[in-house]
């Protein structure tokens, strides 16, 4: 009974001892810490209000504000390590042996990383344009640092890795989009009023956008029919409705106008055999 009642009494002994002695730094340890996240907090906000006013865009500002916040904490543990009297050098060594083998185990994230790093800095697209990459394509609706978020015309959502997309042919459509409907008419329609009426149509269609001017023009001569092409643009948003409501709203006109869109034809001639 005496021999572990003298363990008990002597580790409460150490124990005590180690409070006593340790105790004040970690308490002060532990409050530099919680005013190194608040002075981070403070510090960040005021970083936050600078950037906006350059225009940075948002995805970039917010990561430029978590790097500030980072390093504001990090100055502040290190303060804290310090008051504790853990030696930095061997630490940093550690963790420095200990990053290598993580970087060699994680190098897909990594490049993912470093494209996101790459696509906020450089900017080839914002959030809301339309973009075509990677054998994709719909609207940006969030860039990360890891992957970049579009929405797809189905209202689906297709999610990119950054890295798939630094380095590709990136086709950016902006805030717009130009339609491309093409429209037969037969050949002996009066091709400039078969224009005049799309054109009147075109500048009516609460969708279709006055500037930049729509294109309307004949495009080709086919076997029995003249083509037509309506290249007008419209929003992103209203590009699926417009293209749609463009096709009936010529269909409708030419119909008034009694312009005629021709069936396909083939001529067959019979040569009568001897």
């Amino acid at each position: 009974m005496d021999e572990p009642l003298q363990t008990l009494t002597y580790a409460r002994k150490t124990a005590i001892e180690l409070a006593i002695q340790f105790g004040p730094k970690l308490l002060v340890a532990l409050l530099i810490l919680a005013a190194g996240y608040y002075v981070g907090r403070w510090v960040g906000r005021l970083a936050d209000s600078m950037l906006a006013k350059l225009g940075l865009d948002e995805p970039l500002r917010v990561l430029l504000v978590r790097i500030v916040r980072i390093l504001v904490l990090g100055l502040f543990l290190i303060m804290a390590l310090q008051n504790l009297g853990v030696q930095l050098l061997p630490l940093i060594a550690g963790l420095g042996v200990a990053g290598a083998g993580v970087a060699l185990a994680m190098q897909g994230v990594l490049g993912n990383l470093a494209a996101g790093l790459t696509i906020l800095f450089t900017r080839p697209f914002h959030v809301g344009e339309y973009i075509s990459i990677a054998g994709e394509e719909g609207t940006v609706d969030e860039i990360k640092l890891f992957n970049t978020v579009l929405s797809h015309p189905d209202r689906s959502r297709v999610v990119i890795p950054n890295r798939k997309i630094v380095g590709e042919i990136l086709h950016n459509f902006g805030a717009l989009r130009q339609l491309d409907v093409v429209v037969n008419v037969a050949y002996d329609t009066d091709v400039k009023l078969a224009l005049a009426t799309i054109q009147d149509l075109l500048r009516t269609h609460p969708k279709i956008l006055q500037e930049p001017e729509p294109v309307v023009r004949v495009l080709t001569l086919a076997d029995s029919s003249i083509r037509i092409a309506i290249c007008p643009w419209a929003a992103v948003a209203d590009f699926n409705a417009a293209s749609s409501d463009v096709t009936q709203a010529v269909l409708e006109s030419f119909r008034a106008h009694g312009i005629v869109i021709p069936l396909p034809q083939r001529e067959v001639r019979l040569l009568g055999t001897t």
